[in-house]
């Protein structure tokens, strides 16, 4: 016989919460109250868990620890990044039964030293010992820096890059925020060295950053940009020499000077073709200690004497170092096509050229 009461037609009894030992038992030991009430865990039933004695522990508010051991280096930059990502307060929070990994961060990424390292910088310290962790939010977002966390907020959110399931600020921004907090300038040049040294960043992405951060005014700042733009401008260099002869480009006369017989200078090039008429200039930032340039400022023949050149009849062709060690064939068609246009123009005045 059933001596279960019989509920009134229509209505529904609530479902039992499975067992809290499934939690225990899944792949991720760190959620937040959203994911437990999702569970069917309750606000109480989570506090009785974190007692003491215990089984769970409470990481920061509203994000627990499945477990009463220290939490492992991943489970920290999870612990971060769901207290900093988590739903602004009175917004409906809806949480799938098994969100993907960086989705459950919304919008939050590791910034600074902490994701650098992930990023795979040797010169950054690993973030297990490091005491607080930067993490890149919207500068709406109602939230405290606590614990371990120490937010930073931006109005403009990058696109995260993911790695290994963790967002992590793309690594200009996060070189950036990593310098802000810095006053040891032989850590600040290794960052910023290693950044264009392993291909990470382009060195007038990080001047750029940094620019927007207004660093640039630290001695030591400014001292570790100049030595960062020269090694900057080595590898362009490198990739540029590269990119013609892998190529099949024809070989240029290599940073020469241009003037007029007898006539003013005309600017320095990174490469001249006299055949045809085609002079190259890397697009490469400006020394730190020069005269403080506009955002997007780059090192390249003057304005006046760029315009000087293309009235003679010499195509000036910019090649971006970005575009040199990602698309090296890219940048090669650019300068192809000013090659071969050269048949269609006009022939240009005698120009005198000399070694730089």
């Amino acid at each position: 016989m059933n001596h279960n009461p019989t509920p009134p037609h229509g209505t529904r009894l609530p479902l039992s919460p499975r067992p809290l030992r499934h939690l225990t038992d899944s792949r991720s030991r760190v959620l937040t109250a959203a994911e437990l009430r999702a569970h069917g865990v309750s606000a109480a039933e989570a506090a009785e868990q974190c007692r003491p004695e215990g089984p769970w522990r409470q990481l920061l508010p509203g994000v627990f620890l499945l477990h009463t051991g220290p939490p492992t280096g991943a489970e920290r930059l999870q612990a971060v990044l769901l207290y900093a990502g988590r739903a602004p307060r009175g917004s409906a929070e809806s949480v799938p039964a098994q969100p993907a990994a960086a989705d459950r961060f919304r919008e939050a990424a590791l910034t600074g030293l902490a994701a650098l390292a992930c990023h795979g910088f040797a010169s950054a310290p690993p973030p297990a010992s490091l005491d607080r962790l930067d993490v890149l939010v919207p500068r709406g977002r109602r939230l405290r820096s606590t614990g371990c966390v120490r937010l930073v907020r931006t109005h403009r959110m990058p696109g995260a890059v993911v790695v290994g399931g963790v967002p992590l600020a793309p690594v200009a921004r996060a070189a950036a925020d990593a310098v802000a907090r810095l006053g040891d300038g032989a850590l600040v040049r290794a960052l910023l060295t290693e950044a264009v040294r392993e291909g990470h960043a382009e060195a007038s992405e990080l001047v750029r950053e940094l620019t927007r951060a207004r660093l640039l005014g630290r001695p030591h700042v400014t001292e570790a940009v100049d030595a960062l733009l020269a090694e900057g401008r080595t590898h362009a260099e490198h990739r540029l020499y590269r990119m013609v002869r892998e190529q099949g480009l024809p070989d240029p006369l290599w940073n020469v000077d241009l003037r007029l017989p007898g006539g003013p200078h005309l600017g320095g090039v990174d490469a001249y073709w006299p055949d045809h008429a085609v002079a190259l200039e890397l697009r490469t930032a400006a020394p730190a200690r020069s005269a403080p340039p506009a955002e997007g400022t780059v090192r390249s023949v003057p304005g006046v004497e760029r315009e000087h050149l293309e009235r003679l009849g010499i195509a000036v062709v910019h090649a971006d170092p970005g575009l040199l060690r990602e698309h090296p064939a890219r940048q090669a068609a650019v300068v192809r096509t000013a090659l071969l246009a050269s048949a269609d123009r006009e022939p240009v005045p005698y120009v005198v050229v000399l070694p730089r």
